[in-house]
């Protein structure tokens, strides 16, 4: 983390179009940290993605060049910025652990010129106080893969972070396999709220936090449960039937995220944090892609019922708000929960469809399915 007086300046005086603000700032103080990027040696523009840019309203001309460089890289701050760390858990291979971002930044909420709000964080812009014994950075390869696979997402039509740009920092990280060139990569996402928000807020026994952040993402991603009666319960109804969406399309495509912890799943309904994740080639349903895996927790075919289960964390947190009588509040959450295999099944038989050409609905497409895999499961077929 930056000291005062050797952190980020202003960049410039012109706007380059950034219209940032800090709703996510105004929650209370327990759900983040003001830190500043640490300066790189010699930052440098590797990829920018002037599409986005666009869509954004950003000055592409500009923010591609040596300006862009240095806002991208940490070096100096976009108008407006105050940077922040965001605090959250996260049940990581199924144990629960007290995370926050190690070493992303948030440097605010940017404004598009529809009026749509979008988080700019920066990711490997240094230490911050949730980064244990991390040193914050990020590697060029897993900043340029995270672009690709985000975007290439995007293009897919799944709902996903995006990314704008990868700066490279000129100082190597060092990992376990040596040392690696640094980069940073800058995401833009609707929000970083993720299960691992709640359970964080869930875990500090705080139900006037806990309270403050159901009405925060209804608010910002649900307003149309404005008129509901329990938003607590209205807003996980309304998140597991994003996810059913989202889990079914990765499904159509072969995507295997590899590292589904409740940290990585966003209750805006996008895919967050490309880790060790591809596209299957061969079908096969045990397909893994992380090395430290070793059970097939996440694999291609569990994706669905770990999904369920990630959701069923957020449903504990929510059990204060859901009724004040715990008995009636599990009864009402498992009863949502238990809907989300049928809703994520529908998604993932309607999207077949439609992959297969199957123009109408029949009782038997199911089956029809099914057999469909299995053949291309003992033959080897490839599914994409």
């Amino acid at each position: 983390m930056a000291k005062i007086g050797t952190g980020p300046s202003q960049s410039g005086d012109a706007q380059m179009g950034w219209r940032l603000e800090h709703t996510y700032a105004q929650l209370p103080g327990a759900l983040h940290v003001a830190v500043a990027p640490t300066p790189v040696r010699a930052p440098r523009m590797l990829v920018f993605n002037r599409r986005l840019a666009m869509e954004l309203g950003l000055e592409s001309e500009r923010l591609a060049g040596p300006e862009g460089a240095q806002i991208f890289s940490g070096n100096s701050l976009p108008p407006g910025a105050v940077p922040l760390a965001q605090a959250y858990a996260g049940h990581q291979f199924g144990h629960f652990a007290t995370l926050g971002d190690g070493r992303a930044i948030l440097l605010g909420e940017h404004i598009t010129p529809r009026g749509e709000r979008f988080d700019v964080q920066l990711k490997g812009a240094g230490p911050t106080p949730f980064s244990r014994r991390g040193d914050g950075r990020a590697t060029l390869g897993a900043m340029v893969r995270e672009y690709i696979v985000s975007e290439a997402m995007h293009a897919l039509g799944i709902p996903t972070t995006r990314s704008l740009a990868v700066a490279g920092t000129g100082e190597e990280v060092w990992r376990q396999d040596g040392a690696r060139p640094g980069a940073v990569l800058t995401r833009v996402a609707a929000s970083h709220i993720r299960v691992g928000t709640f359970a964080w807020a869930a875990a500090r026994r705080d139900e006037e936090l806990l309270a403050a952040l159901v009405d925060y993402t209804v608010k910002r991603h649900y307003p149309e449960l404005a008129a509901a009666k329990n938003w607590a319960l209205a807003l996980f109804e309304a998140v597991a039937e994003r996810q059913a969406a989202l889990i079914a399309r990765w499904m159509h495509v072969g995507f295997v995220h590899g590292v589904m912890n409740t940290d990585n799943m966003a209750l805006s309904g996008e895919t967050i944090d490309y880790g060790p994740c591809a596209f299957i080639d061969t079908y096969d349903p045990a397909t893994v892609f992380s090395s430290i895996d070793a059970h097939g927790r996440y694999a291609f075919g569990n994706q669905a019922r770990i999904a369920q289960w990630n959701l069923a964390r957020l449903a504990e947190a929510l059990l204060p708000l859901i009724d004040p009588v715990e008995a009636v509040a599990v009864e009402r959450a498992n009863e949502a929960i238990g809907r989300f295999g049928q809703r994520c099944q529908w998604h993932w038989l309607a999207g077949m469809r439609r992959k297969l050409g199957l123009a109408n609905e029949e009782a038997e497409d199911g089956a029809l399915v099914e057999t469909l895999l299995e053949w291309m499961r003992a033959t080897k077929a490839d599914f994409t």
